[in-house]
């Protein structure tokens, strides 16, 4: 059967999907061990490996018992059936995309409230100060400009 993501999901897909598409607080991905850790802390299996949860996620293995997928499903935040039925997890997936797109957008909310935040608070210091927080922002700048390997504009 064809879905909306092409032939039929694997397992592994679905799996990598949900570790790309819901991410920790930080933005980053939940590594193998966060995974194993908080699915057995749950108590929904008394045992799940990291290398077993990158056995799943890289196909080598593909028949993990109900109890397994029920501990990933609930630590993702899916229903169970996400895993057995391509229809539901094109219908997730597709939420998944719009709350990633809504996270987007607040986060950009606050980017811009804190840019603000620090320009009213900069107009309230002596030169002196606001010259202090420019090289500090200078510094910071090109930092981090550096770490993305860009140049200078003109450099």
């Amino acid at each position: 059967m064809d879905t909306p993501h092409g032939p039929e999901q694997t397992l592994a897909d679905k799996l990598n999907r949900l570790f790309a598409t819901c991410p920790r607080a930080d933005g980053r991905e939940y590594s193998n061990q966060q995974v194993a850790s908080a699915v057995q802390d749950s108590g929904v299996v008394r045992t799940i490996s990291p290398s077993y949860i990158w056995q799943l996620r890289t196909g080598a293995k593909d028949n993990p018992t109900y109890r397994h997928l029920r501990g990933l499903a609930e630590f993702f935040g899916v229903p169970v059936s996400y895993f057995f039925d391509d229809e539901v997890s094109d219908r997730v997936d597709a939420r998944l995309a719009e709350i990633r797109a809504e996270r987007r957008r607040v986060s950009e909310l606050v980017s811009d409230d804190q840019a603000r935040v620090m320009a009213l608070r900069a107009g309230e210091l002596s030169p002196e100060g606001r010259r202090q927080v420019m090289d500090l922002l200078d510094v910071v700048y090109r930092l981090e400009r550096s770490e993305r390997g860009t140049q200078e504009p003109g450099g």
